[in-house]
């Protein structure tokens, strides 16, 4: 799941390098936080949270098949 976040925020911003992936487990699954370089948060959040949420759906679908849930966090 983090390689998949990692993989879709370096494809939407100017600095890859910047982008840092991290998660924790919870009960039912994992929360995944998602820090990119302050310039290019609104390239990852995008007009009001369309690429946020697209990216939340793609998770969203990944985890179903794994019978989890997964909260993605953008900072």
């Amino acid at each position: 799941m983090e390689n998949l976040v990692k993989f879709m925020a370096r494809n939407l911003v100017e600095n890859p390098d910047a982008v840092r992936v991290s998660s924790r487990r919870i009960r039912d699954g994992m929360v995944i936080q998602l820090q990119v370089a302050p310039e290019d948060t609104g390239r990852v959040i995008g007009k009001q949270g369309r690429v946020a949420n697209a990216m939340r759906s793609v998770l969203q679908a990944a985890a179903l098949r794994r019978h989890q849930q997964v909260i993605l966090r953008i900072r």
